[in-house]
C-alpha cells in the first residue's frame, strides 16, 4: 500500500484516455470513497451521477466554452452535486469527495481530471450548471459543482516536481 504523500506526489490530471471502459468494481471503488469523504456534521449533502453513456459524455465535453472538450474521449464521468438546503459547507463537502474520487483513481492506476461546472459558462453564455443539469435530467435541488473525467491513462505523466514544491513552500506557508 502507498503512503498517501506518494499518491499525492503521482497524481497529475489526465485528459486522454485510453479506449477501455472502466470496470464496475472500479467506478463501485471510486463511489465508496466519496461516500466515505468527510462531511460537515457528517449530513452528506453531496450525491452523484456516474454517466458511461458516449452520447452524454460527448454533451458534457460542450458544457464549458474550455476545458471540458476532452471529456468526450473519457470512458467515465462522475458528476458531484450537493443539495445547499442540507448543508451551509455543500461547496467544500461535495469538493473533499471529488478530491477522494481523484486520488481513488490514482491509487487504481486510472487517469481523471476535474472539470470545474459551478460559475462557469458554455459557448452560448448559457450557466454549465443549468446545461449539465439539462443533459442528465437532474433534479432542481441538486447543484453541480463539478464532474471528473476518468479512464484508463492515455498517457503517463511526470509525478510532481518536488523541487518546484519545495520552492513553494518559502512562498506559499507561513509558520508562526
Amino acid at each position: 500500500m502507498e503512503h498517501f504523500s506518494e499518491l499525492a506526489e503521482k497524481r497529475r490530471s489526465h485528459r486522454k484516455f485510453a479506449d477501455e471502459r472502466l470496470t464496475e468494481e472500479q467506478i463501485q471503488s471510486l463511489l465508496d470513497v466519496a461516500l466515505m469523504a468527510p462531511t460537515s456534521k457528517g449530513l452528506h449533502s453531496y450525491s452523484f451521477c456516474v454517466v458511461e453513456n458516449p452520447e452524454k459524455l460527448t454533451a458534457l465535453s460542450q458544457c464549458k466554452d474550455m476545458g471540458s472538450q476532452f471529456v468526450s474521449g473519457a470512458p467515465c464521468a462522475i458528476v458531484v452535486m450537493a443539495d445547499p438546503e442540507i448543508s451551509d459547507v455543500w461547496i467544500e463537502d461535495s469538493s473533499t469527495a471529488a478530491m477522494s474520487i481523484l486520488y481513488q483513481s490514482e491509487a487504481l492506476g486510472l487517469g481523471a481530471c476535474w472539470v470545474q461546472v459551478r460559475n462557469r459558462k458554455d459557448s452560448e453564455g448559457r450557466d454549465s450548471e443549468a446545461v449539465v443539469r439539462g443533459i442528465l435530467s437532474l433534479p432542481e435541488n441538486l447543484r453541480v459543482v463539478c464532474f471528473l473525467a476518468i479512464g484508463h491513462k492515455g498517457m503517463e505523466r511526470k509525478g510532481q516536481n518536488m523541487e518546484k514544491i519545495s520552492a513553494l513552500k518559502a512562498d506559499k506557508v507561513i509558520r508562526m
